[in-house]
């Protein structure tokens, strides 16, 4: 970190304005440099004439100057604002090649700021969601998280468990002492009761903080010429996948991302479900089974006139899934009295009835509790890993207090990855590794 980065964090193109950061030890003198100068007092916004070594004025653009520690990175930054022509781009970030700064890697900004301590790992991963947000429910999480729900919800179950450490290691080190009660290690039991009770609680949403970012997955699943791929064009409102009535037309997974509710939302036309007649299809059947393991949601789709494909998908559905049941414009009369959502996907009739239905499950499961959600699979793992290590210190109590406090102290490390407490240079890539770059 003892270089001085730059990174254009505007799109490229023409634009009317781009604006181009530095972070790092020499921001000041590469202001001085291009300014002739000129540099701007701190958390001043001044024009300037740029010019590069030879002498040669560039641009007048509006730079901003940050001393550190009181900056984004917690290092020297500069903001330099220039006009938006490629032209103009391409002779500033020249300019800064020529002054010995280093081109930012993706997140690198960032992961300045982490390691300098202005935020920690969750706030940053806010900072990225935020970036990536595309709904109004990605960006109230994102938010929240940036705000630090995640952190305080987290430091607040590491101090919790440091309390019960110093419960089971007080009678440990100090088994004779007067003012160790006996048995002080017993305390921890309740202690450790509720966080497993609390970690549970977050775990047990249905990935709601994961489904946000990423999206609440709805399978289409049904036998050939069912009309899944017609009602996927539907609910797209888009020719997104192919018809045809040649059965077997769909083959691998057709995808289609959505808003509802202000939800993400990502819905799949899987290939028809029947005895495959090549290895084509056979693949494409495997891969919608397990889609529809996998979804959040289940919609089967039948041909409202075949007893056997309704038979079929009641089998395959799960509780809270949705039946529909599809040409109901070719149905006889005494046949359409039956369980499921009525439609015609050529048509578009009763369509709408089931997309306010769609909409209704996702809100309900998405929808903001008082509690934050996990927002990310890795933050899932570790408190997996701290419950079970909890639950395992719960256990050994009474027979083996030290090897409970040894289980105990495995948590704490799962809540202190997650901050970015520890050292975890594997998971900082990865983080950082995300993000856009000039960011």
């Amino acid at each position: 970190m003892k270089t001085t980065i730059y990174a254009l964090s505007t799109p490229p193109g023409r634009s009317g304005v781009a604006v181009i950061r530095l972070s790092g030890d020499r921001v000041g003198m590469v202001l001085d440099k291009l300014t002739r100068g000129r540099r701007p007092e701190p958390r001043q916004a001044s024009v300037r004439k740029l010019s590069n070594q030879a002498g040669e004025i560039f641009d007048e653009a509006l730079v901003l100057y940050f001393e550190k520690p009181a900056s984004f990175t917690g290092e020297d930054v500069a903001e330099l604002q220039v006009h938006g022509g490629p032209a103009v781009v391409e002779a500033t970030l020249s300019a800064l090649d020529e002054l010995g700064c280093l081109v930012a890697q993706p997140g690198e900004f960032t992961r300045r700021a982490f390691e300098h301590g202005r935020l920690d790992l969750t706030e940053a991963e806010g900072l990225a969601d935020l970036i990536d947000a595309e709904t109004e429910a990605q960006r109230r999480q994102a938010i929240s998280q940036m705000s630090g729900s995640l952190k305080a919800l987290y430091e607040g179950w590491r101090s919790k468990l440091i309390s019960v450490l110093a419960s089971i290691e007080g009678e440990i080190d100090f088994p004779d002492e007067e003012d160790v009660p006996d048995a002080l290690s017993h305390r921890a039991h309740l202690p450790l009761t509720e966080l497993i009770a609390s970690m549970g609680e977050h775990l047990d949403d249905g990935r709601r903080g994961e489904r946000i970012r990423t999206g609440f997955s709805i399978a289409l699943i049904g036998a050939p010429n069912a009309g899944k791929s017609s009602l996927l064009n539907k609910l797209a409102r888009r020719d997104a996948a192919i018809v045809t009535d040649i059965p077997g037309t769909t083959r691998d997974i057709v995808e289609v991302r959505i808003v509802m509710g202000g939800f993400p939302v990502v819905i799949s036309d899987t290939a028809g479900l029947r005895e495959a007649v090549d290895a084509v299809e056979a693949e494409g059947v495997r891969r919608a089974l397990d889609r529809a393991v996998e979804a959040d949601l289940r919609i089967g789709v039948a041909d409202a006139r075949s007893d056997e494909e309704l038979l079929d998908l009641q089998e395959r559905l799960q509780d809270g899934d949705l039946l529909v049941l599809n040409k109901m414009d070719l149905v006889e009369k005494k046949k359409a009295e039956r369980d499921g959502y009525g439609l015609s996907a050529k048509s578009g009739d009763g369509v709408s009835e089931l997309e306010r239905r769609i909409e209704e499950i996702v809100v309900d499961r998405l929808s903001a509790r008082e509690m934050p959600a996990l927002s990310r699979v890795r933050h899932r793992r570790s408190v997996e890993e701290a419950v079970d290590s909890l639950i395992r210190a719960r256990l050994k109590l009474a027979e083996a207090p030290e090897l409970a406090g040894e289980d105990v102290r495995l948590a704490v490390r799962c809540t202190e990855a997650l901050t970015g407490r520890v050292d975890v240079e594997d998971i900082l890539d990865r983080v950082f590794s995300q993000f856009c770059i000039g960011k």
